[in-house]
């Protein structure tokens, strides 16, 4: 009897086929030039778009091992792929690096940028002209807060493109991204303990609600928005390392917070480990499955900058609270010993072994002293910042999972 007859597959790639199976996950179908037979593998999923995926990793480990020693381009003659598949590729091969997250934010400007001018350019067809078109396209483009792109932001996008085609095989980037030290703008803006604290207060003691019942619902929207704040006080943290934050980093017992995650290689942008206040522990001996539910607070950090009339741009982002911090506490430590500030902040890598040392006076000891202090000094301001108290229209405040906005 003859065999049947496959139906068309859903996916190919290469010499990768992806085939449905009834009732069961999608299955990979390849012919092993070694072995002289038709291989197969299950996709380990009924879902087509991560079927896909599977066969992409499949094909991107094979691929890897067959290049023209010569031009170093696959040897099944597909030239130079479209850049589109060639970014989906290299996110693929980044699943497991530290810096995802940031590259998958920048290379989705260049998607947007390629998606509404050519997507079928492809890699070889990126030259010093796209590149200085798609950086047009991004200064003229607003955030969403209506503020202008930065240049360094602009660049940044420029040098991940520029990873990403050095990445493909057979391809080099024909450009050239701006140093960031060329066209970086620091911010020069920094909150005092008096505006710290009315941050505190916009989540804890919302203005406008017809009733009690009203402004107890704007308090749990905004209970992500509190949660980043009091992290980002308490540790000087970049704002990724406060986004992945997750109970096995904390040691309860020393008092102490690993800022990178297991398993997560370090990158320039060291995350150290550092003594939490006194005011922070007990939150994150609550802290459930992870400090932020959520993978942004950014709605809730604008509406608060506008309530609070903080100047727009990067001036007031997210990471205000990190350079506010470190310039607060810089004449609280004092500069002959504002080394434990620089290790803090993760601009210096900290010699300590032992987690239980952490605290001590003679290494981030008077850090940890000075972040005491200054929290101390915005409870007074804001009762409730950090500790559990009631306010006087009697909302308990705790840790209150709600708000999908931050």
């Amino acid at each position: 009897m003859p065999a049947k007859k496959r139906p068309k597959p859903l996916y190919q790639r290469g010499r990768y086929a992806l085939y449905p199976r009834e009732g069961r996950n999608h299955e990979i179908v390849w012919y092993d030039d070694e072995r002289k037979r038709e291989r197969s593998s299950s996709a380990g999923t009924t879902d087509i778009g991560k079927a896909k995926l599977a066969l992409d990793r499949l094909y991107l480990a094979d691929t890897g091992h067959r290049l023209c020693p010569t031009c170093h381009r696959p040897w099944d003659h597909e030239g130079s792929p479209l850049l589109l598949r060639a970014i989906t590729d290299y996110l693929i091969e980044s699943e497991s690096k530290a810096g995802l997250r940031s590259a998958k934010n920048r290379l989705g400007h260049v998607i947007e940028h390629a998606a509404t001018t050519n997507p079928a350019i492809k890699v070889a067809e990126v030259d010093q002209r796209w590149v200085d078109g798609f950086r047009k396209a991004m200064a003229d483009k607003k955030n969403p807060n209506g503020s202008k792109r930065s240049l360094s932001h602009i660049e940044g996008c420029v040098l991940q493109l520029a990873a990403v085609i050095n990445a493909t095989p057979g391809e080099k980037a024909s450009f050239k991204a701006e140093q960031q030290k060329a066209v970086s703008n620091t911010p020069t803006y920094r909150a005092d303990i008096a505006t710290i604290a009315k941050m505190f207060d916009f989540c804890l003691r919302p203005t406008g609600g017809r009733s009690d019942k009203e402004r107890a619902m704007i308090v749990a929207t905004r209970q992500n928005l509190l949660r980043y704040l009091r992290m980002a006080v308490a540790t000087w943290a970049r704002p990724d390392a406060i986004y992945d934050v997750k109970p096995d980093q904390w040691h309860s017992s020393a008092r102490v917070l690993s800022l990178n995650p297991k398993g997560r290689r370090q990158t320039k942008k060291y995350r150290p480990t550092i003594p939490v206040p006194r005011q922070l522990a007990p939150w994150l001996d609550d802290m459930g499955d992870q400090w932020l539910p959520v993978s942004t607070i950014r709605h809730g950090w604008d509406s608060m900058r506008k309530h609070l009339d903080l100047p727009g741009g990067a001036q007031a982002g997210e990471k205000l609270i990190r350079r506010s911090m470190a310039t607060l506490a810089r004449s609280r430590i004092g500069e002959a010993n504002w080394r434990q500030g620089e290790m803090m902040l993760g601009h210096v890598k900290m010699s300590i072994s032992d987690i239980y040392a952490v605290p001590d006076p003679a290494n981030l000891g008077l850090a940890l002293a000075a972040t005491e202090s200054i929290i101390d000094e915005i409870e007074k301001l804001a009762p409730g910042a950090f500790y559990r108290t009631v306010t006087a229209s009697g909302f308990a405040l705790s840790v209150v999972e709600g708000g999908k906005n931050g």
